[in-house]
């Protein structure tokens, strides 16, 4: 096999969702590839540079579609972030290689054309680059959650759920109407809030012009 970056790239990428970050060593990926570990050195000079290339190549799987003439920008935004959490969701541990990762030369056009069908919205370029980066961080922060691995002892979860009603009555109505803190009801809720949070920087539409 001829190996080069984009093979080692996609091999690790496989080995992410066989072992996970935490398990994923240059030695590992190395006996995969059926290689010794310094010929990856040729390639990458670090652990770090090939997780940065594992996340670019991740950014790939995002569909990069700008805002469609007469379509709202809320409607639009709120499908790419959808993009990016079903993206993360398809692997295995890939919110913290993302947060962990810098943004590689895939990540620029998606940039670019969110902040252009923004500022077509009206968005001041600072206001839609922090609305953009505000998304992003929940959106990686949801699904790191998600994909958080907690593990639980026999009847742990049951235990520890009467103890915090016991504790906390008064909030169970509330809990119980908030559906699961890390299910698609919750997302989509906490999507709605920011995206209102990012309506009201738009600046106030132009008075129309007097009629006659």
């Amino acid at each position: 096999m001829k190996l080069d970056r984009g093979t080692v790239v996609v091999a690790a990428l496989q080995l992410l969702d066989e072992v996970g970050l935490d398990q994923l060593t240059l030695r590992r990926l190395a006996g995969k590839l059926d290689v010794q570990a310094p010929a990856l050195y040729w390639h990458f000079a670090n652990k770090r540079e090939l997780l940065d290339e594992m996340a670019d190549a991740l950014t790939r799987e995002i569909p990069l579609r700008p805002l469609a003439e007469g379509e709202s920008w809320q409607d639009w935004l709120a499908e790419r972030m959808r993009d990016q959490r079903r993206m993360l969701n398809a692997h295995r541990d890939a919110a913290r290689l993302f947060v962990g990762a810098r943004p590689g030369p895939s990540a620029l056009p998606i940039l670019r054309t969110a902040l252009e069908s923004l500022q077509r919205a009206g968005f001041a370029p600072r206001e839609a680059l922090r609305g953009l980066f505000t998304l992003g961080h929940y959106v990686s922060g949801f699904v790191l959650e998600e994909q958080a691995d907690h593990p639980r002892g026999p009847g742990e979860d049951l235990d520890q759920a009467r103890r915090w009603l016991a504790d906390h009555l008064g909030l169970f109505e509330a809990v119980a109407q908030s559906g699961h803190p890390q299910g698609e009801e919750t997302f989509e809720h906490g999507l709605a809030m920011i995206l209102e949070g990012m309506r009201a920087h738009l600046p106030p539409a132009p008075p129309s012009p007097p009629s006659g």
